[in-house]
């Protein structure tokens, strides 16, 4: 038996919007405010590179006490200037606001290559290059996960909501 268990939803590709942070604006407070600017809720965010001032990021650690045996570890600060090799992740809603989730792969002066989940106010650009896509007829959102004890990823099809399991004898 292969054991495939799946939160999903179906919907389609909308409005895809490029655009070029400068410099100074934080990485991800800056996809918010586009995302805001062009009234998209829901997007993936589909390439993302440049180079920033400096990194504030979170790796997975081992944790005992996690209902997963793992999280987030501490704040990790790495100063600049960084390369920003290539980003991606979801823009999603928490409680009415954006809560994005993205993860980054960077290197730094000496081209040690390093990465993780990237920290909202933690990261501002030097020039970032970035390709967003709006999403149809569903809702990204991140909520608290009772099985994981941790904030996940719930995309919604509007009108719907549906967990299943995939699993084949």
């Amino acid at each position: 038996m292969s054991l495939c268990r799946a939160h999903f939803a179906k919907g389609k590709a909308g409005t895809v919007l490029a655009a070029r942070l400068l410099a100074e604006t934080d990485l991800l407070t800056g996809i918010e405010r586009l995302c805001q600017e062009n009234d998209i809720e829901s997007a993936v965010i589909s390439s993302c590179f440049g180079s920033i001032k400096k990194a504030g990021y979170l790796y997975l650690i081992a944790n005992s006490e996690s209902k997963v045996g793992a999280g987030y570890g501490d704040l990790q600060v790495r100063q600049g200037p960084i390369e920003f090799l290539q980003g991606t992740g979801v823009v999603c809603q928490r409680d009415g606001d954006y809560d994005i989730h993205f993860h980054g792969t960077m290197c730094d002066q000496e081209g040690n290559v390093f990465g993780g989940h990237l920290v909202k106010g933690e990261n501002p650009v030097i020039t970032v290059d970035l390709v967003l896509t709006a999403i149809e007829g569903m809702s990204f959102n991140r909520k608290y996960d009772e099985e994981t004890g941790g904030n996940q990823f719930y995309p919604v099809e509007h009108g719907k909501n549906v967990t299943y399991n995939l699993s084949k004898n």
